[in-house]
């Protein structure tokens, strides 16, 4: 079997759940708990946060945990806008946000907020310039997301800082779910951002935990109201085992991080370069260094991109369309319909997206598979 889906979620990881199954079993007591039991799980909820703070520069009061990115985007977003709303009601994001981001910017203008989606050119990106002409005195927050989950556009992340910088009181996050491990931490945690949200089930981690970065100093509307856990930022008993888990699988990531990034990119050039040749191939993530090591995303003109995934799969090769949040809604690419891709191509577009695991071996495989089908598909046409 290979596995090219990883940006819909990952395999957890052996080691990962090892620590989750001891956790469980020799750590069983409520962190808010005052008897020795609860202490001992206290002292190994903020082990695992000091750990998760310490991989990303960060301090330990300002990672906050949660049940993952679609959390922690909302979070982001609602909590800032209540918290500032007084100050203005102006939000700035891109049309290639994750649904988690577009969908609760939608629910906002529901509420009487403005918003703007800035357009991307034709590789999915925004432009600074036009982040600073959309700014406005009442805008409070910019959302931007690190690596885009369709095609693997890097946003251009050190200009939207030099741009944030000349407006310290906007509040700016980053949707960074794509982009841990990915070599682009230094652009990822600048010196402007308030915000980043990460989820455990892209690195190994199990499903339902998550984590995010939250400057120190900044404000944010809590949305779970409850016990106060979370320094009373994020209410509801801490789900100790795993966080343990995903603090370990952070550190596993991590380590070796280059080089496993090189490998990944160098697997994704052997298949974009060889289905590049091919007359009736669209490559949407070039190869440039704008885009990220671990996907890739292309189309076969005149073949449906779901009648891709599931022939490959009959070669036990598993792919995707574009995003997983959508391909079973029968959603086309929002990111490929805001770079302005005729529809009847979008609708034939398809994800590999790798990760450390995956090998050169499984891409000459992939590449081979890819001959036999596309001949396939050539005679059906």
């Amino acid at each position: 079997m290979i596995y090219f889906d990883n940006s819909a979620t990952t395999k957890a990881a052996p080691e990962v759940v090892d620590t989750y199954a001891k956790v469980s079993q020799n750590y069983w007591g409520n962190p808010s708990s005052l008897h020795k039991f609860g202490e001992q799980a206290f002292n190994l909820l903020e082990q695992s946060r000091q750990q998760i703070a310490d991989l990303v520069g960060a301090n330990l009061s300002e990672i906050l945990f949660t049940s993952g990115g679609t959390e922690g985007d909302n979070w982001a977003i609602k909590g800032t806008a209540m918290a500032k709303k007084e100050f203005g009601n102006h939000l700035i994001t891109t049309e290639v946000e994750h649904p988690a981001v577009h969908n609760s910017m939608e629910q906002l203008k529901q509420e009487g907020f403005e918003v703007t989606y800035l357009p991307v050119d034709e590789n999915g990106r925004i432009s600074a310039e036009d982040l600073r002409a959309a700014i406005k005195p009442t805008t409070i927050l910019v959302s931007t997301m690190a690596v885009n989950n369709e095609i693997g556009a890097i946003q251009p992340l050190d200009e939207i800082a030099a741009v944030m910088r000349d407006f310290p009181r906007i509040h700016w996050h980053i949707d960074a779910v794509q982009g841990i491990g990915k070599g682009i931490a230094d652009k990822i945690f600048n010196d402007r951002v308030d915000f980043v949200t990460f989820s455990g089930h892209k690195f190994h981690a199990p499903r339902g935990i998550g984590f995010m970065y939250k400057r120190q100093g900044r404000k944010i509307t809590p949305l779970m109201a409850g016990g106060g856990q979370e320094r009373n930022l994020r209410s509801g008993t801490e789900n100790l085992p795993a966080i343990a888990a995903m603090a370990k699988a952070l550190r596993l990531l991590l380590s070796d991080e280059s080089a496993k990034v090189q490998r990944q990119r160098e697997i994704r050039l052997a298949i974009l370069h060889h289905v590049e040749k091919f007359a009736n191939v669209t490559i949407f993530s070039k190869d440039l260094p704008v885009f990220a090591p671990h996907i890739l995303c292309f189309a076969i003109a005149g073949v449906r991109g779901e009648t891709i995934v599931h022939a490959f799969e009959e070669h036990d090769i598993y792919i995707s369309t574009t995003s997983a949040c959508s391909s079973k809604k029968h959603v086309e690419s929002s990111t490929l319909q805001a770079m302005k891709i005729d529809d009847g191509l979008a609708t034939s577009a398809v994800r590999i997206s790798l990760d450390e695991h995956n090998t050169m071996a499984e891409a000459e495989k992939f590449n081979q598979v890819f001959d036999e089908l596309y001949t396939q598909f050539a005679k059906l046409s």
